[in-house]
């Protein structure tokens, strides 16, 4: 195999056992890339372009693909394709739509080129997940769905262990998103609806759309006492408000 990804161990929520797990790709160490890291790699594979240029052509090339899609076309890139879909419950073929119920969204598929890129992959298992402490699932309340999306002012169910936020006071502790585009933190100002261990119930602030990293800070401790510094808990999967 030409790559190798490296993934720990954690317990599977979406299953009753709790000898059933779940293998999440390793992130430490590493930062999302975006296009301005894809442009320098172009540059640097000798492109004749400047990096300013190849950097504007990959914006417009993002900025053209999310015109089309709200046009309501299907986009096939060498990456991925992305389909319109629209979420929710209809009742009756005179349904309308409603924004309260129904919600606009993509359905993105790995292409063919992806696809194949996967049999280069190996996979390493480095065992448990170190700490204890993880995110392993983030439901949107509203839709029901733990596919990744999540609405803004509406609640979302953190799952896990450790996640407990204490001191509660503290507002370099919470619930924070930190967005793919500018790296824009944003922390949960209102009061948790839940706060335990296993779960939060969390508040989406009025977020723009984009793709969001959430972290979990918190100096909560099984042991009663506070640790002495924030234990910062990240979701290893991106979160995307449509």
């Amino acid at each position: 195999m030409k790559h190798t990804w490296k993934a720990f161990l954690q317990q599977n929520h979406l299953t009753a056992s709790e000898k059933d797990l779940r293998a999440s790709v390793s992130t430490l160490g590493k930062r999302a890339l975006r296009n301005a890291d894809i442009a320098r790699m172009i540059k640097d594979e000798g492109s004749e372009f400047q990096y300013e240029t190849i950097l504007k052509m990959l914006n417009v090339n993002d900025r053209i693909i999310r015109e089309l899609v709200q046009r309501g076309h299907s986009v096939l890139t060498g990456a991925a394709q992305y389909t319109p879909r629209i979420q929710g419950t209809w009742v009756g073929a005179s349904a309308k739509f409603n924004p309260a119920v129904h919600k606009i969204g993509l359905h993105i598929m790995p292409s063919a080129e992806m696809r194949a890129a996967f049999k280069e992959i190996g996979v390493e298992v480095l065992g448990m997940k170190p700490g204890g402490a993880f995110i392993g699932l983030v439901t949107d309340t509203t839709t029901g769905l733990a596919d990744g999306t999540m609405t803004s002012g509406d609640d979302i169910m953190i799952e896990g262990a450790k996640l407990k936020i204490a001191p509660d006071d503290d507002e370099t502790l919470g619930v924070f998103f930190i967005s793919s585009d500018d790296e824009t933190v944003t922390r949960v100002t209102r009061r948790l609806t839940a706060n335990n261990p296993k779960s939060l119930l969390a508040r989406v602030p009025e977020l723009p759309p984009g793709q969001y990293t959430l972290r979990v800070a918190t100096r909560f401790s099984t042991s009663g006492t506070l640790l002495k510094e924030p234990r910062v808990i990240e979701y290893d999967r991106p979160l995307v408000v449509n």
